[in-house]
């Protein structure tokens, strides 16, 4: 007689069942058990051996000792000990020297404009062409100078700031508190003749508004409005307006002034040899003196 086949043997059930469905019981295999234990034991000694575990104040530092923090320190401090001669030496020789020396000078524009994107960007923009309210370093209309000395006095010590009493300082007055209206728009329109950049709002008005400008505004920026670098004066006459050259951008400066604020580069932010590093950079961009 022919062998009766075997019946499949069902699988065993846990005992678990919820609306007529069982659960089998089907046991993991056993390398994947022992897998998963190790990696459970990895990770109790990971978090012993590295920092892991949050605090209050920090993390646990971990038996190792490792630390991100003290990797990067140790990098910057491998540099600033390999870049400890050539820093010196630029914190110490005459500053119009620089560009004559190779070396020097080209060590200076690449740490100058790491130290540029670092610190001046924000404001300056990435490529220095600046923006409303922040000067074009790019160009040759210097409000306090554009000389390499000139740079070098205006980053270690900024602008109007309360922070170094040694900052360039200039104040222009709220004239919208000493004219009246008709004597501002009379100025005003007299400021945008001298340019050739825009045209006056009212022609008729330039003549009456050259005599309020000299008995107000030529003390500070020149009978002509060439301006005056030793008071931060703009130059008046040329296409280059720090805030714009508008009818009404014109007339909001003469009403409510203007006050930018540069910080001091100069003593906790940069070193000396950080400083002539970023004045080199920024003076050989094409519009340094």
């Amino acid at each position: 007689m022919a062998k009766q086949p075997k019946k499949k043997q069902e699988v065993e059930t846990t005992g678990h069942e919820w609306d007529g469905i069982q659960e089998y019981n089907n046991p993991l295999p056993r390398w994947w058990l022992w897998v998963f234990y190790a990696t459970i034991v990895w990770a109790i000694w990971y978090t012993i051996a590295y920092p892991a575990w949050p605090g209050i104040k920090d993390a646990t530092s971990g038996y190792l000792g490792w630390s991100t923090r003290a990797n990067v320190a140790q990098e910057i401090a491998d540099a600033d000990a390999a870049n400890a001669a050539i820093n010196e030496r630029l914190a110490s020789v005459e500053l119009t020297s620089i560009a004559g020396d190779e070396e020097l000078a080209t060590y200076a524009r690449s740490a100058g404009e790491s130290i540029f994107m670092t610190w001046c960007a924000q404001c300056h923009g990435s490529g220095a062409a600046g923006a409303k309210g922040y000067p074009n370093l790019q160009d040759d209309a210097w409000l306090w100078g554009g000389t390499v000395e000139d740079i070098h006095y205006t980053v270690a010590h900024g602008i109007r700031n309360e922070d170094d009493p040694d900052a360039r300082y200039s104040q222009m007055p709220a004239f919208g508190e000493l004219l009246d209206e008709a004597q501002i728009e009379q100025v005003v329109n007299y400021v945008m003749s001298l340019s050739s950049t825009y045209e006056p709002q009212d022609a008729s008005l330039v003549e009456a508004g050259q005599t309020v400008y000299l008995d107000n505004c030529a003390a500070c920026h020149g009978d002509n409005g060439n301006g005056d670098i030793y008071q931060g004066a703009p130059n008046l006459t040329d296409a280059i307006w720090l805030y714009g050259g508008d009818y009404e951008t014109v007339k909001h400066t003469v009403v409510n002034s203007r006050f930018g604020v540069m910080p001091p580069m100069g003593g906790a932010e940069l070193s000396e040899a950080e400083i002539r590093a970023v004045t080199t950079y920024v003076h050989q961009l094409g519009g340094g003196e």
